[in-house]
């Protein structure tokens, strides 16, 4: 067996679920592991909006600094709450194979309300990229907030009076808790790099960066990579209506983000492709072409 490595993950089933696959491949490559949970702000915190928690790595911050320290040495993220610039002494080790990257509507009786855009249903989510694009394509709605692990705001839900809550699909399915009443929102575009997971490590570790190499998977590190340059263009953080998908077809890169003001009304989109020679830019370039235009207004309103 080769040395072993210290996993630092949050402590929610789905965060420990992401850690078990890095430690599944570690294992199968001979390296012994350790699973270390640390609790983070967000875990703590679960009643204030993620919007008014000083969001910029919420989710991330504790278990860097343990990295840091030298008390794991890996930490496994959701990499949609990674900040786009990583603390200084850290590196990206491995970004996984992506899992699902859309929305979800669990609804609690029917979904009819879907039909009418007008219709005043009662949605709930604790994300304001989800809240700002429900908005905007069902204005009479009222959004209320909604917090917690999966398990927490599924509780939520079946016990409260709302009519939907909008959820990732990746939590969901990767820990076998998606319900019947569901439904993909294909209208809705993620959060850069929603469903990725990614792994970091102290940037001198190259243990601990051989290693973790063998569970990088290229094409979702590029698509990742497009879709938060195209979040730092826009100066968002994890918490900011601003979405992003990019997607690999035929040779050839395909992407797609959009920017809103937070009560829905405002959005700015944009669509580019390039082969993936030229793919690498592809953000930066869609980030810079919308603050040139519609989307600078919007962007300022955020910034506020």
């Amino acid at each position: 067996m080769k040395g072993k490595i210290k996993i630092g993950t949050r402590s929610s089933q789905l965060a420990l679920w992401q850690a078990e696959q890095v430690e599944k491949i570690l294992e199968d490559n001979d390296y012994q592991t350790e699973i270390v949970p640390i609790k983070s702000e967000g875990d703590i915190d679960l009643h204030s909006p993620l919007y008014e928690m000083g969001s910029v790595g919420v989710f991330t911050r504790y278990l860097d600094a343990a990295v840091l320290s030298g008390k794991v040495d890996i930490a496994v993220h959701s990499m949609k709450d990674v900040p786009t610039i990583l603390a200084r002494g850290l590196k990206q080790a491995a970004v996984l194979k992506r899992g699902p990257v859309k929305d979800l509507l669990l609804y609690r009786k029917d979904k009819t309300f879907l039909d009418d855009r007008e219709n005043p249903c009662l949605i709930a989510t604790g994300s304001i990229r989800r809240k700002a694009q429900w908005l905007n394509r069902y204005p009479k709605s009222e959004v209320v907030g909604l917090r917690g692990n999966v398990n927490t705001r599924l509780k939520k839900l079946e016990e409260s009076n709302w009519d939907g809550a909008l959820f990732a699909a990746a939590g969901l399915e990767r820990i076998h808790l998606r319900p019947e009443k569901s439904v993909e929102l294909d209208w809705m575009l993620p959060a850069p790099a929603q469903g990725a997971i990614m792994v970091v490590c102290r940037e001198n570790d190259s243990f601990c960066l051989d290693a973790c190499s063998l569970m990088n998977d290229e094409e979702t590190a590029l698509c990742t990579a497009v879709e938060r340059d195209f979040l730092k263009a826009l100066m968002g953080g994890c918490a900011t209506p601003i979405s992003a998908l990019a997607q690999i077809e035929n040779g050839r890169m395909f992407f797609q983000g959009n920017v809103l003001s937070p009560d829905g009304k405002q959005k700015a989109s944009i669509k580019k492709d390039a082969s993936l020679d030229n793919a690498s830019g592809l953000g930066t370039e869609a980030g810079n072409e919308l603050m040139a235009g519609e989307g600078r207004q919007i962007v300022e309103l955020l910034n506020q």
